[in-house]
């Protein structure tokens, strides 16, 4: 029998819905860090199913240009404390707890926080944590700080913007790999995220096989328009061509 992992204690072991999320197969999340154009074209695909959750980057801005990510959602929820920041301060407790989430992640993994509006739910020394347990990046409702040590370790973060007040006094972590909703899209521990300069895909694990599916088929598509473009195709020609 697999040993439970060792927790942090950075929240209460009730808050953790599950230490172990469902896994996708390699070569589903291998399919999709294929495809040209990621988050265009898995967007469209879950058009074509009636699937939402695409996120444009108006609302999460990536913080590295050219940077794509593919990975299995790792979720923390926080909430505003209720005490003051003063007397928070001064008790010097810290109930942000978003490196649990980081203990239990897997190389790969993406680090998603609905979080709190211009306050920091990731500061420089987390992201440093994150990064070293090869987390993929993170996804953040709400805002970050610190961002020359994300940026300089290469770290992607995808969130509403950048901060510098501390979180510490402001915020507390009620529930790792719980459901999250992020600009208006719910996503579970284990969903599929991919994300690009364009913004952010939530895809639910279990529709990852049939996006793909159509992803590879649009991805495919739009491959042949491009080629009879370079070729010189009159373009009444690619008006009316079928593609995808």
């Amino acid at each position: 029998m697999a040993t439970e992992k060792k927790l942090t204690g950075k929240v209460p072991r009730e808050a953790i819905r599950t230490l172990e999320i469902p896994r996708l197969p390699h070569e589903i999340i291998a399919g999709f860090a294929k495809l040209i154009d990621l988050t265009g074209t898995v967007s469209d695909a879950m058009d074509n199913l009636g699937l939402a959750g695409a996120i444009p980057a108006s609302v999460l801005a990536p913080t590295l240009p050219a940077k794509r990510i593919v990975g299995q959602a790792v979720t923390v929820r926080n909430v505003e404390r209720q005490q003051s920041v003063f007397r928070s301060a001064a008790e010097a407790i810290n109930r942000m707890g978003e490196t649990e989430a980081y203990n239990l992640a897997e190389p790969g993994d993406v680090i998603v926080i609905e979080g709190l509006a211009g306050v920091s739910n990731m500061g420089g020394q987390s992201a440093t944590i994150a990064h070293r347990q090869k987390c993929a990046g993170a996804v953040i409702d709400g805002a970050y700080r610190d961002p020359d040590a994300s940026r300089e370790l290469g770290f992607p973060i995808w969130a509403r913007g950048v901060t510098q007040i501390t979180g510490k006094w402001r915020l507390e972590t009620v529930e790792i790999n719980g459901r999250v909703h992020i600009a208006g899209v719910s996503a579970d521990a284990g969903d599929l995220v991919v994300a690009d300069d364009a913004g952010v895909v939530f895809i639910p694990r279990q529709h990852a096989a049939a996006v793909l599916d159509e992803s590879r088929k649009i991805d495919a598509g739009d491959s042949r328009r491009k080629q009879d473009i370079a070729a010189g195709a009159d373009i009444a020609v690619l008006v009316q061509k079928k593609y995808k």
